[in-house]
């Protein structure tokens, strides 16, 4: 019996150590698995981190993108109220030449002069209504030549006057606020 004991414990030995050598190998392999999913979970995390970061930046372009339309559709709002009366006053300029040329008319008779004083009257009253849109008259006589409000026509020699100086306005120029509606046609010193 004793050998037969001594062999059951030699076995049982033996099973005990393959058992805490697999326990060993499977702890092992547990292990490496383990560390395999925290991989996985860590390659997953920052993929999802990724794209969220995308996501973000991507959102933050899009407001910047509506901010700027918003912006621009202010100004175009704005620059369109300013300038609301540009085209009517742009038609209305040969209208005012007319007046004017109407009013340079010699008068010999009293009836042609209270024509012209009713003339003189709804020129004024035209000119105010023009005004209070911003129309300016664009001053040129005696002014240095500027190509931005001036249209030289002509040169003249003056020698009483410096060189660039407007000696006669042709035509008015105008302006609207700060937009250059008609630019002065005039004749400039040599």
């Amino acid at each position: 019996m004793t050998e037969t004991t001594e062999n059951k414990d030699l076995v049982q030995e033996d099973v005990q150590a393959e058992t805490t050598a697999e326990e060993v190998e499977g702890t092992e392999v547990q292990e490496e698995i383990e560390l395999s999913v925290e991989e996985q979970y860590e390659a997953k995390l920052a993929e999802l981190q990724a794209k969220l970061d995308d996501e973000e930046n991507r959102h933050l372009r899009l407001r910047a993108d509506f901010d700027n339309m918003r912006r621009r559709q202010q100004l175009d709002r704005e620059a369109a109220e300013k300038y609301r009366a540009q085209s009517l006053l742009s038609d209305l300029l040969p209208v005012l030449d007319n007046f004017e040329r109407a009013l340079q008319v010699e008068t010999s008779s009293e009836e042609t002069a209270s024509i012209i004083k009713g003339i003189e009257m709804v020129y004024r009253s035209l000119l105010e209504a023009t005004e209070k849109e911003g129309l300016q008259v664009i001053k040129a006589e005696g002014e240095q030549f500027d190509p931005n409000i001036h249209q030289a026509v002509m040169q003249e020699q003056d020698s009483e006057k410096e060189t660039g100086v407007v000696l006669r306005e042709l035509q008015k120029g105008y302006i609207l606020k700060d937009r250059v509606l008609r630019p002065t046609m005039v004749s400039v010193n040599e």
